[in-house]
């Protein structure tokens, strides 16, 4: 090598350290409405920006009331109280209308500057693996048309793996994303809550998905969600409360670069109620699950 290629290279070297300090890997959280209960929009906005969220997602009953209460106030109040609380709009999740009934939903979403909605997949799931692979493909096909309109309007579909759903097995999520790989609009919501919790399955159906990842739940499935169950034992749901080591899942989504919005999630019982008594112990929850999961990257 001679002087002047040596030179370059270290100077190269030198260069290299600052450019990733500059540029780290980070998630990009999204707040989900859902972990307020029916708390109203007046009480939550103000908690975004304390759980290190940029943004809101919002769900219907009975999950949450935001969504029906966005309606009841009107997209430009809505904006106006986003705008004040210096925040943006991420999208909604609305398993209520389907997926094949968003066109309204997708234009709402392109409005408030969302870029997501989440839903469920439909079609019978209780059949062979063989069959199983087929009505996943149909299902993609009778979304194309779905998927063009979210597209056309700068929204992706995302798609969540869910119980008693034909997208609930890590085969047909395999299936989904092999099938929608060249198709703009759609994508995945993943969920490790509904999935077997190995952490190397979880982290290679992530890698699988790669960039058909709409969504990522930050989500474990400790003791359930289907039945009440006392507090301490119901937050195991929370990243750093449950058994799951979340350490692979993260570097799965650092090796896809993965940028698009993680939501620290679960869902209390019953549902509509916060996932803690007060927005403040809400809040504080979801900063604590927040600080685990950054103390692992």
């Amino acid at each position: 090598m001679n002087r002047r290629h040596f030179l370059q290279s270290l100077s190269a070297l030198a260069a290299a350290p600052a450019w990733a300090a500059a540029s780290p890997w980070k998630l990009n959280y999204m707040l989900a409405s859902s972990m307020y209960g029916n708390l109203s929009l007046a009480e939550i906005l103000p908690e975004v920006k304390k759980t290190g969220a940029t943004g809101i997602e919002l769900w219907p009953k009975k999950h949450g009331t935001q969504r029906e209460e966005l309606d009841a106030i009107g997209h430009d109040k809505f904006a106006e109280m986003l705008k004040e609380q210096g925040i943006n709009f991420g999208g909604s999740t609305r398993y209520d209308l389907g997926p094949f009934g968003l066109s309204e939903e997708i234009k709402v979403v392109k409005k408030l500057g969302g870029s997501f909605i989440v839903t469920g997949g439909t079609g019978d799931y209780k059949v062979s693996p063989e069959q199983l692979k087929i009505n996943v493909k149909d299902f993609v096909e009778k979304m194309k048309p779905h998927a063009a309109l979210a597209a056309e309007n700068g929204v992706e579909i995302g798609i969540e793996n869910h119980v008693n759903n034909l997208i609930d097995t890590p085969d047909s999520l395999l299936w989904l994303a092999d099938d929608i790989r060249d198709i703009p609009g759609i994508g995945i919501a993943l969920a490790p809550y509904h999935l077997p919790q190995e952490t190397k399955l979880l982290a290679d159906l992530i890698k699988h998905i790669d960039q058909k990842m709409t969504l990522f739940y930050a989500w474990e499935h400790g003791m359930g969600c289907m039945k009440p169950m006392p507090k301490e034992e119901e937050i195991q749901q929370m990243p750093g409360r449950g058994p799951l080591d979340w350490k692979p899942l993260l570097a799965a989504l650092k090796e896809i670069n993965f940028t698009g919005p993680t939501e620290i999630f679960m869902h209390p019982t019953p549902r509509g109620i916060p996932i803690l008594p007060t927005a403040a112990e809400t809040t504080a929850e979801i900063v604590r699950a927040k600080n685990h999961l950054e103390s692992l990257i």
